[in-house]
């Protein structure tokens, strides 16, 4: 009996023990085998980090290659001190066991922070704590080969710009983040930008990544570069003749633009004051952007030209077309139109409006043209468009339809009032007339180039034939004029050189009239008898000099700086003989 119970509870036993057996057997390969991948999935995810690999910046260069722009890689340094300890190094090809104590000298060696500061931060319960910031590539080889389980870093960017000011008005600048924010670092960020990659990987429980769980979700596709069309040197040397302006002025701000005739590329756009992208907030806001494309006012006597031009294109006027210009002109609805200064009528011919600049004269000759056709023609010189730089935030400057003329606007449009433009806009009318009369399209940036080294153009207006090739020769003609005759002009002469240009003296507006300050202006081309660069000077509220004798000086200086820099051959040629007078 005793013997009879003893088999069965072994009995049940071992029933029960196979049971509990199958039940761990059954669970077993439920969750290595059924339910594995989701297990498994549930562990990678817990273990898996994903990183983001940052893009870099292109560059921005000028036309020689010359970098304006570019992008410093640097390291912050960073430690996690929960799992900080003894390590194994590999020195000379020989395992060597490093003390904590030992570590920390030998990366302060590196770092170049004192061991007992190193050691503080490499102490304690906390995973995370930064040994150093903004380290060179140099320095983090030298740590990256020690691997160090517990050492990690942050790769980081800065901007940076070689030659400071040089450009700054034009290249803009970026926030500490890296987001694109003035100028043509906003304007091409498309190009500069590039694409972050992503990769993902599995640390082990020390937190040591795992090599081969490394997988790459998103390749990085570093940023392309941009090239300008300004000469670094010339642009350097144009704000500097444009700062010595301001100076000499007291005026609010100086440009100078230099535009190649038969290409339209913009040789340098200098301003002043102006910004180092290095430091953005050491200037005022107004003096962070570019005035050259942004800012438009009336241009004043500089658009007389534009009243002659058409007038002659439409067989209007010559050259010698006489006009007798009072010092005050009565309209017939009871206003008066005044030239500059008092003189008794003057017997002018076309060219010598120009040379004296009249406001009485060409509006007599200049309104022989029908105010639709002469409105068509300023808006073929570009006027009340944007110039094509397409510039972020560009002015597009100020064209009214001539059917909202009243009448006195009908006739100081002639003469640069009731109209405005930009420096740049103006610089597009003189280099229609350089160019033989066609205008072309400004060019700043050249293109987009990858890695390849292949570049993108930048797309640009189709040309424009504003006058004929004859009416653009005898125009320039009569501006030679201004520079061998008028009592300003004269003071924009280069010697060697046959120069032509205007003056502008304009008034600036304020509230419903005009204030006491002026633009003052001057606008070139050289050589006359083949003209290769324009110079546009502009001074705004200038308070020592009221007229375009502020302006010419920086003209010569920087007209002669692009002959030199472009070895242009002095003139071997005589000017026509155009009478600016007659009896």
């Amino acid at each position: 009996m005793h013997t009879s119970q003893t088999d069965r509870r072994y009995t049940a036993f071992v029933v029960v023990l196979l049971l509990v057996m199958s039940a761990f057997v059954g669970r077993l390969f439920y969750v290595q085998v059924v339910d594995a991948d989701r297990l498994n999935d549930i562990s990678t995810q817990a273990r898996e980090t994903t990183r983001t690999i940052p893009a870099i910046r292109g560059n921005i260069v000028d036309s020689s290659g010359r970098i304006l722009a570019t992008s410093v890689v640097s390291w912050d340094v960073n430690v996690d001190p929960k799992i900080v300890g003894p390590v194994v190094l590999t020195i000379d090809g020989q395992k060597v066991p490093f003390s904590k104590d030992q570590i920390a000298e030998k990366l302060s060696g590196i770092l170049k922070v004192p061991t007992d500061v190193l050691l503080e931060k490499m102490t304690g319960t906390s995973r995370y704590a930064n040994l150093k910031k903004s380290v060179s590539a140099a320095t983090f080889t030298k740590l990256k080969e020690l691997k160090l389980p517990w050492l990690y870093f942050d790769q980081k960017q800065v901007r940076h710009y070689p030659d400071g000011a040089v450009a700054g008005n034009l290249l803009g600048f970026v926030g500490s983040d890296g987001s694109a924010l003035e100028g043509i670092e906003r304007m091409m960020n498309s190009c500069l930008a590039g694409t972050d990659g992503k990769e993902t990987y599995i640390e082990g429980a020390d937190r040591i990544r795992i090599p081969s769980s490394v997988q790459t979700i998103q390749q990085v596709k570093h940023g392309s570069d941009v090239v300008l069309s300004i000469n670094s040197d010339l642009q350097y040397s144009a704000q500097q003749e444009m700062a010595a302006t301001v100076k000499r002025l007291q005026a609010d701000w100086a440009s100078a633009i230099v535009i190649e005739a038969a290409t339209g590329r913009i040789l340098a756009a200098a301003e002043a004051p102006t910004v180092d992208p290095n430091n953005p907030s050491g200037v005022q806001a107004q003096n962070r952007s570019s005035r050259i494309f942004r800012t438009s006012f009336e241009p004043g006597s500089i658009l007389k030209p534009v009243a002659a031009a058409t007038a002659v294109d439409v067989g209007k006027a010559t050259p010698l077309s006489q006009v007798i210009a009072p010092y005050s002109l009565r309209m017939p609805w009871g206003q008066n139109i005044n030239d500059s200064h008092q003189h008794p009528p003057d017997k002018l011919t076309l060219t010598g409006v120009l040379v004296d600049s009249s406001n009485t004269g060409i509006v007599q000759l200049g309104g022989k043209v029908s105010s639709k056709t002469r409105y068509e023609y300023m808006q073929k010189f570009g006027m009340g468009s944007k110039s094509g730089v397409n510039f972020e935030g560009e002015s597009s400057g100020l064209l009214a339809d001539y059917k909202n003329w009243d009448k006195m606007t009908n006739k100081t449009v002639m003469f640069g009032q009731g109209v405005s433009l930009t420096p740049i806009q103006t610089a597009g009318i003189y280099q229609t007339i350089a160019n033989k009369g066609v205008r072309l399209s400004p060019v700043l940036v050249e293109g987009c180039v990858d890695s390849s080294g292949t570049m993108t153009k930048t797309a640009v207006d189709a040309p424009v034939r504003v006058i004929s090739e004859k009416t653009a020769a005898t125009t320039i003609d009569m501006l030679e004029k201004v520079v061998e005759f008028g009592s300003i002009g004269r003071t924009a002469r280069i010697q060697g050189y046959r120069v032509g240009g205007k003056t502008g003296t304009a008034q600036i507006a304020e509230g419903k009239g005009y204030g006491r300050l002026f633009a003052v202006s001057f606008v070139g081309l050289a050589p006359v008898e083949d003209p290769k660069y324009i110079v546009a000077v502009t001074a705004f509220r200038s308070r020592t000099v009221s007229n375009s004798l502020g302006a010419t000086p920086g003209f010569v200086a920087v007209m002669k700086q692009v002959l030199k820099t472009y070895a242009v051959p002095p003139s071997t040629t005589k000017s026509k003989k155009i009478p600016i007078r007659w009896k």
